[in-house]
C-alpha cells in the first residue's frame, strides 16, 4: 500500500506541476509531443497525471489507472525516437542529461507499477 500511495503522490505533484505551468520538463514534453500544441500536449500530460495519482492514492478503478498509467509511461519513452538529442551529450547513450536522467527513472516506476498489479486481488487482475 505505501507503495502505491506514494507513486501516486509522485503522479499528482508532477501532473500538477505540468498544469500549473511549473514543471521542469514541460519543453521535453512538448518536442516529443511535436504533432500536438505544446499547451495541450504539456497539459494534457498533466491531466493524466493526476488522473493516475487519483486513481492511485484512491484505490479507485485500479485496472484502468495502471492501464493508464503504463500506456503513459510507454509513451514518455518516445523522447528517445523524437528527441534524442535531448537525452544524451553529444549524442552518447551512456552520457545522460538531466532529462535523460528524468526519463531513466520511469524503469524505476515501471517496477513499482508491476509491483502494484502483482499485489492486486487475483479478480482485478484479469
Amino acid at each position: 500500500m505505501a507503495l502505491r500511495l506514494s507513486l501516486g503522490i509522485v503522479f499528482v505533484w508532477f501532473g500538477a506541476l505540468k498544469i500549473v505551468g511549473a514543471s521542469p520538463v514541460s519543453d521535453l514534453v512538448a518536442k516529443t509531443a511535436y504533432f500536438l500544441p505544446p499547451a495541450v500536449a504539456i497539459i494534457g500530460t498533466g491531466c493524466v497525471e493526476v488522473i493516475i495519482g487519483l486513481g492511485l492514492l484512491t484505490g479507485w478503478a485500479m485496472r484502468a489507472t495502471l492501464a493508464l498509467f503504463f500506456f503513459q509511461m510507454l509513451a514518455t519513452f518516445l523522447s528517445v525516437v523524437t528527441q534524442p538529442a535531448m537525452l544524451f551529450q553529444n549524442g552518447n547513450p551512456l552520457l545522460l542529461s538531466v532529462y535523460g536522467e528524468f526519463l531513466l527513472k520511469n524503469f524505476v516506476l515501471i517496477a513499482a507499477g508491476l509491483t502494484i498489479v502483482s499485489r492486486l486481488p487475483h479478480k482485478d487482475r484479469r
